[in-house]
Parts: C-alpha cells; structure tokens; sequence
C-alpha cells in the first residue's frame, strides 16, 4: 500500500502566525489569556493551557494587567474597545487575509454600500467580520442569495460590496457569484478566500481523483478541514475524516493500494507525521511528498514570462518582496518593480499577508524561481481606468510634475497627461509654473495608448464645478442671506465677488460706511469678503451685494456720542465751492460752512483745508430728521478785532 502525502497538508502562514504568537506570549507575559481557542485544535489549545494560557469567552472576563490574544479568526470592533477599557493589552492575532476582510466590509459601509459576506454565518471568522460594519449580510451560498433577491427590494440590491470566508470552497464562491450578477448591477466583487486555501483544496481534489481512499486530518469543528473532507468525497468514494492517529480506519483502509493523506490549516505537523509514522508501523510504505509533486507535475501549469497571477506576500526585504505563488516555482518582486516612485519603501506599498496580482517577468526553471513586477500590473490597471474615464467621463486626480511646452504635465498614477495651456484653468498671462506640485483634479480628453498619450483639462474639471456651484446658489438665494466670497475684480465703482461660482456685484456705496473714491481704499483683488445679498434678478443673472454692518446705524453711533457744542476731530472728505464736508464718524458727515472755516474771509475752502486732513470742529446745529450736521472750526478760534474801516462797513 503506497500513502501519498498533500505537499500543503497542515499549518498555513496565517495559522502558523497565530500559534506562535500565543506561544510567545505564554512565555513572556504574566497574565496570558486568549479569547477562545488560537485555531480550531483542541490538542493545540490544551498544549497551551498547560503552559500557562487562559482561554477566556469574552472581554467581560478580562482584568486589568491581562495580555488578551486575540485568534486568527478575527474579531469585531467592539471587541477591541472593550478590552482597552478594561485595561487589558490587546496581542493581534488575526490572519492577515482575513484583517483585509475586515477592512474591506469597513470601507464599503463607510462609502454608502452594503457588505455581503458567502460563508458560514456561525463561524467565528464571519461573527467578527462583522463587527467591522452595522449590518453584514451572509449567504452560505447560492441557495440564500437567490432566496434573498426574490424578496429584497430593488433599492436593497444595489450598491453591493460582496466578500468570502477566507476558507470557503471555490465552487460555492463561483455559484454565488453567478446569481447576483444576474440581479445587481452596482456590484463590488473582492475574492477573499485565502490563497493557501485554494491551493489545499485543489491539491486534496486532485490527489483524491488519484488514490482509492483518502484521509483527512484535522479537528472536527475546523471548517477547512471539514471543507477538505467534503471536496475529497466528490472525487473519491472512500474518504475518512479523522482527528488524530487513534483515530485511523485501518479495516476500511485495508486492501487499498494507494491511499492519499491531506489535513487542514488548523492541524499541526506533529499530529500530521504521527499519522504518517503510524501507518507506517501498521507496514504501510510511505513515499512521502516526492509522489505527490510527481502527480502534480502532471496536472500543474507551468509559469510562462507574461501570465498574470495571484501571490501572497510572505516576506519583505531592503531588496525584494518574497511571494508565494501557490505552484512550484517560488516568487520575487525586485524593489525596483514595486512602484513607479522610487522613493517609496517596500512596506510602504505590501505588507506581509497581502495578496496582489503581479506580472510574470522572467521564470527560471532551472533555479525554481519566478521574478514578478507589481508596476507592470498597475500600469496596465491605471491604462484601464484611464480609458474607461474617457467613456464615463470619469474625473481623475494627479500631481502637476513639470510645465512643459504649451501645457503642463499632470502624473495620475505613474502616466503622463499632458494640459494645455488654454485647458489649465488659469489665466492667460499666468505662468503655468504656478501649478508645478499641485495636487488637481483632471478629465481626460483623449487617449492613445499604442502612443502613450493622454491629452486632459483642468478648465473642464473647474467650469463643471463652477456651473454646480452657481446653480447651488441660485435654487437657494435670498435678500438678506450671508455668503463668504472672494474679491475677483475691481471698477471704479465697485467690486465684483465670487460667492461660489456666481459673481455679484458690490456697489462702492455698500463697500463702507465711510466715504471713499475708489474701492481699493478698502479692498485688494483676492481678498475674502464677508457679503449679504441686497437685491437679485435671476433673468438677467445679477445679484447686488452689499458689505457695510446694516446691524450698527452710524447715525445712531453719532447721537449715542456727541451733542451740540461738542468738539470732535473730524476728517475733511470733500471740499465744495461753498464749504466742506468732514467726517465726523464712519458713515456720518458734517457741513463745515465756508464762512466757519476761518475767522477771516476766504476765497474758497482750498485755502484753507485740503482732503484728508483732520481738524477740530464744534458741533453747531444737529437736524435730526434729515440727519444733518452743522460744524464750525471758526467757533473754536480765538476772535481776532477787526480793522476800524470793516467795522464801520
């Protein structure tokens, strides 16, 4: 009888991860706990318990001072928050692969989506995912989510972010799919069954097509282990799901010339190798895994320069990214192929446990490696997208890099768009220098890939945005209502402020209280104004603004503060044939009569004062209802006797 051995049997990298975590932790801290069991194997669990760890069911039982593993199935939000505030020190756990399912069903809530999930509704890793959003929705497969649709509302199906338990079976993922492609739409679609998985599962169906019976190790209330078992039964007749080396079938096994061995991602080597030693013993002759990579061999395509495939990273070095591709051939991304920037480190770009699509740049049979590129493959997915915004007319974001020679040029991840000057948005005498560094948003007007040129407008990107605003302010102005807008021109008798994509108009008048002959006494181009709107007339597109506090009345400062007979400084604003206006407080002016200029006869004002200059003045006469001042500076003066010949006159 000849047993041959899955080359994938036992721990994978997440698992692996975990246990050793929980086993660092039972060495180093004082108070060890894990919530519930690392993986899904008691002897794992109770090989820990006897070295000091405590199984706890839920943050409830943690004190303060406690180190609280939390296993690699994951778990919810709350769950972290509610160990921080007892005091414990929350040790993470999680499988990488399924953190990302966690992040994924976050995010998609986060942008107005509905996460759905296909797996086990009861299985831990499912209860945590989702305690990363408000409402999961789970399938355990096709059956409910056809089930779903028949009664959902048409509103409820759109908008759909779909996920998978990381050990889900492919096919159940695959017939889920087909039935709410047919229904939704707006679908989001991340295949998250974790790469070893796949690897395990097709690896255990294949061997099971091969032998005449196959044994599955691994603990019962392990879901890739019973998962396996069930994957195994549709290839082969004789399949026997067993727990340990107690456990082995030898009467049903009897009679078997070859028999195939595989076990789950929760079960260790130890039990795995005590299950082979002991058939072994029983005089069964084990080949081991060279039989097995001889069968593979015959059904395992070989990587070819150009394929596109899916890896796991496993490590990052200063030089390269390590990848497990799943096949024989293992995998590598020099740094250089990791991004267009060469400035970004690699962690920055992976980390371990991400699995991203690469492209296959050279494959050495020889040496049994493949050399991989990430930006190859996001060029060719920014290539995508560019192309598809030219038919959504999508809008798309970039850095200006560099002015060029009639434009400048926008980076929009790693590809070159070239703006024309006329669509930079600018100005045309600005110096498109002014845009060199900035982050801006562009939409694509022509593309020719076989050229590599891609034509784009900022203008276009700015007057659509422009036009939305106007109409925004439009539906909703009304006399009275308070914008803050922005100075963008400036006449001789006013100013023009944008107030969000519609300009109005600031009349020299409702600039100030106090009496100015040009606005840019009080106001420069680019200032922000804090304006109200006074009339508009949304036929011929005007609005009048105004600026001056109607709240504070300066003719009621001026009574709140002087009365006649008093003397106030006040400033000469206009001079007239028959006297001068002064200011006597912002927005009030006093008549400063000519013949109360001088204590003498002057021919004119200008003799005697000039614009600007400030005075002392006595308030003479005060007409309240026509609001008028009468001023006199020859009231202040000391009299002077005049000449024998004038008195007489």
């Amino acid at each position: 009888m000849e047993v041959i051995q899955a080359k994938s049997a036992g721990f994978c990298f997440g698992v692996a991860r975990a246990v050793k975590m929980a086993e660092d932790l039972s060495r180093t801290a004082e108070r060890p706990r894990m919530l519930g069991s690392v993986i899904h194997n008691r002897h794992v669990t109770a090989q820990l318990e006897e070295r000091g760890m405590k199984i706890i069911a839920g943050p409830g039982e943690a004190q303060a001072g406690d180190s609280v593993l939390l296993r690699a199935h994951g778990a919810g939000r709350e769950v972290y928050r509610a160990l921080e505030e007892r005091g414990a020190k929350v040790v993470d756990a999680t499988c990488p692969k399924v953190a990302r399912v966690q992040r994924i069903v976050e995010e998609a809530e986060r942008e107005g989506r509905q996460p759905v999930m296909i797996g086990d509704p009861n299985h831990p890793e499912v209860r945590g995912v989702g305690g990363w959003c408000s409402r999961l929705l789970v399938f355990s497969g096709p059956e409910e989510a056809a089930k779903w649709l028949e009664t959902a509302a048409v509103e409820a199906v759109e908008g759909l972010t779909v996920v998978a338990q990381t050990t889900l079976r492919r096919e159940v993922w695959e017939d889920s799919l087909k039935i709410l492609k047919k229904e939704c739409t707006n679908l989001k679609i991340f295949d998250t069954i974790c790469d070893a998985t796949h690897t395990r599962q097709s690896e255990a169906a294949f061997l099971a097509s091969q032998v005449d019976a196959m044994v599955v190790v691994g603990d019962p209330k392990s879901a890739n282990t019973t998962h396996l078992t069930e994957i195994c039964r549709q290839g082969c007749a004789r399949v026997f799901q067993i727990e340990n080396a107690d456990e082995l079938p030898w009467a049903e096994l009897s009679g078997c010339a070859r028999v195939g061995l595989t076990a789950g991602a929760s079960t260790p080597a130890s039990i795995i190798k005590e299950v082979k030693k002991t058939m072994s013993e029983e005089k069964i002759l084990s080949e081991g895994m060279e039989n097995f990579e001889e069968l593979v061999e015959q059904y395992t395509n070989t990587l070819n320069t150009g394929d596109k495939v899916t890896g796991v990273i496993t490590a990052i070095t200063p030089t390269e990214v390590h990848v497990d591709l799943g096949c024989k051939q293992a995998g590598y991304i020099p740094v250089d192929q990791l991004s267009d920037d060469p400035s970004v480190k690699p962690e920055d770009v992976v980390k371990v446990g991400d699995e991203v699509e690469l492209f296959v740049i050279r494959v050495n049979d020889v040496e049994g490696y493949a050399t991989l590129s990430k930006k190859k493959i996001d060029s060719v997915k920014v290539w995508e997208n560019i192309e598809t915004a030219v038919e959504n007319k999508d809008v798309l974001e970039g850095v200006v890099t560099e002015e060029n020679k009639g434009g400048v040029v926008v980076s929009v991840k790693g590809v070159r768009v070239f703006v024309p000057a006329s669509q930079s948005g600018l100005p045309r005498d600005a110096a498109m220098t002014e845009l060199v560094k900035q982050h801006v948003k562009v939409r694509i007007t022509e593309v020719n890939r076989a050229r590599r040129r891609v034509v784009g407008s900022i203008k276009a990107v700015q007057q659509e945005a422009r036009a939305a605003a106007a109409a925004e302010v439009w539906a909703n102005i009304e006399v009275g209502k308070r914008y803050t807008g922005t100075v963008k021109s400036m006449t001789s008798y006013g100013v023009f402020v944008d107030i969000g994509g519609v300009d109005g108009m600031v009349h020299i008048t409702d600039l100030s209280w106090s009496r100015i002959k040009h606005p840019n006494e009080v106001v420069a181009i680019g200032d922000t104004l804090d304006v109200y709107v006074i009339s508009f007339d949304p036929e011929k597109r005007k609005i009048s603004l105004g600026v001056k506090d109607r709240s504070t009345n300066p003719w009621q400062v001026f009574m709140d503060t002087y009365k006649v007979g008093d003397v106030a400084n006040v400033r000469i604003v206009k001079l007239m044939t028959f006297g001068a206006f002064a200011e006597v407080v912002p927005g009030v002016d006093g008549l400063i009569h000519i013949s109360q200029i001088a204590d003498h006869r002057i021919e004119k004002p200008g003799d005697e004062l000039s614009e600007g200059q400030k005075v002392e003045a006595k308030i003479t006469a005060v007409d309240e209802e026509k609001q008028k001042i009468s001023l006199s500076i020859r009231a202040l003066l000391a009299p002077t006797p005049a000449p024998a010949e004038e008195v007489e006159e």
